[in-house]
C-alpha cells in the first residue's frame, strides 16, 4: 500500500521551507495558488498550464486592476508551483505579458516656481 501523498499546498509549503523562504512569502504564495485554483473552479493545477495562468493573470490585471508588482508576485507563485512542486514547467512563458511599473517621473520646477518657493521661505 502506497503512503498518502501530502496535499498540494502542504507540498508547496515544504518546498518553500526547504529553500528558506520567509514565512510571509510562503503564506502569500499559498494564497495566490489557492486563488488560481478557485478561479478555475477547483481544477487541479496538474490539469492546467500556461493558458490558464495567462487567463488568471489577465483577470488580475483587467478585472481586479492590481498593481504590476502584485501581478508579478502571483506569476512567481505559479512558476514555483509548476517548476518546483509539480515538476512540470509551464514551458516557455516568454509570451505571457509581464507587467511593468510605470516609470517614476521626477518633479522638475521651472525657474519661476523655484523663485516663488525661495521667496515664500
Amino acid at each position: 500500500m502506497e503512503p498518502d501523498k501530502p496535499k498540494l499546498l502542504d507540498q508547496v509549503r515544504t518546498v518553500m521551507r526547504t529553500r528558506n523562504y520567509s514565512p510571509r512569502t510562503i503564506k502569500t504564495y499559498v494564497q495566490w495558488i489557492k486563488r488560481f485554483i478557485l478561479f478555475h473552479n477547483k481544477n487541479h493545477p496538474r490539469n492546467m498550464g500556461k493558458e490558464e495562468a495567462r487567463a488568471f493573470l489577465t483577470f488580475l490585471a483587467v478585472d481586479k486592476n492590481v498593481a504590476p508588482s502584485t501581478q508579478n508576485q502571483a506569476l512567481q507563485a505559479l512558476l514555483l508551483l509548476y517548476r518546483d512542486v509539480l515538476e512540470s514547467p509551464m514551458g516557455c512563458i516568454d509570451d505571457i505579458p509581464r507587467p511593468r511599473r510605470a516609470p517614476h517621473l521626477p518633479v522638475v520646477f521651472s525657474r519661476r516656481e523655484i523663485g516663488e518657493i525661495l521667496i515664500s521661505l
